[in-house]
């Protein structure tokens, strides 16, 4: 947890708070090169971009390189966000975590699982973190934005939202918003049937921040995610406020919905699957997105340290 926040922002004791350096992968694409340009209005630092074939050049300021290693050795950076085709991927990747990428968020959707795979088992290897694929990005609100996500539902606070869905994200964090509730971090887990951190990661990267208050879960049918995310919860002895949201309730069985990891086989990865075991972990289920943060105040009326 503290190595994935000192990778986002540092510590509050270093001359670089709030200014770690960003690369952008494809930077000069459309995608790409839109939400660079969004992300520096947030406050990003993005320094270097890499897009091969057109080093030397710059994009709005910022230096492209051909290489993320003639980026890294450039600027330090540790931070890579991808925008590449889902078939140029793995080598996009692969750059990354063989140039000293330590968080790598991943765009792009539809990736190969054999390719993700194999990204994982590099970043394994050489101790990074890969947030997606298929991901919005990962925020700390009001100090850094790496990913697609808009910048107005969100606000500094002190509540952790996890989400597989990218819109419901956005939509639940305004919710919170609106309600009072701003988050300490918002992370994307993404919607692809693999992905670099699963919603049991990304609840040990954030249940020991020391100002957390509450614990935001939006996941989605299909796969088990859910489930043994609320059965850590329960083994963790985790006590905080926490309350969640299950998208796709209606769907029929065997029909993908949206995400590709989006699929009920049987009684495997249904939404009553997933409500079943969040009661049993003492987390109640908004049946509505509107419902999280009356939920969450509820929980949080109730709740003594």
């Amino acid at each position: 947890m503290t190595r994935v926040f000192e990778l986002l922002q540092g510590k509050p004791s270093d001359p670089d708070f709030k200014k770690k350096p960003v690369i952008v992968q494809g930077i000069t694409g459309k995608f790409g090169s839109l939400h660079t340009k969004l992300m520096m209005e947030y406050g990003t630092n993005i320094a270097a971009g890499v897009t091969p074939g057109k080093g030397g050049e710059k994009f709005e300021g910022v230096p492209i390189y051909n290489s993320v290693k003639e980026a890294v050795d450039a600027t330090g950076a540790k931070i890579s966000i991808v925008f590449v085709p889902a078939k140029f991927f793995l080598g996009a990747a692969k750059d990354a975590l063989e140039a000293g990428i330590k968080l790598l968020v991943a765009i792009p959707e539809h990736v190969p699982v054999r390719d993700t795979l194999e990204v994982l088992a590099l970043a394994q290897k050489n101790d990074a973190i890969v947030i997606g694929p298929n991901t919005p990005g990962i925020m700390i609100p009001e100090v850094i934005k790496i990913g697609i996500m808009p910048a107005s539902p969100f606000k500094a606070g002190d509540v952790a939202v996890l989400s597989k869905s990218g819109t419901l994200l956005y939509e639940i964090s305004n919710s919170l918003t609106q309600a009072g509730f701003g988050q300490s971090i918002t992370i994307g887990i993404g919607g692809d049937p693999v992905n670099g951190t699963r919603l049991i990661d990304a609840f040990e990267m954030v249940k020991d921040l020391p100002d957390l208050r509450g614990l935001v879960i939006v996941g989605e049918i299909g796969g088990d995610a859910e489930e043994l995310l609320a059965k850590r919860i329960i083994d963790s002895g985790f006590k905080k406020p926490v309350v969640a949201y299950i998208a796709g309730r209606a769907a029929p069985k065997e029909k993908r919905m949206g995400h590709a990891g989006a699929i009920v086989m049987g009684t495997y990865g249904s939404a009553e699957s997933k409500v079943s075991m969040f009661n049993k972990a003492n987390i109640p289920v908004a049946k509505r997105p509107v419902e999280v943060p009356v939920l969450l105040a509820k929980k949080m009326d109730s709740y003594s340290d």
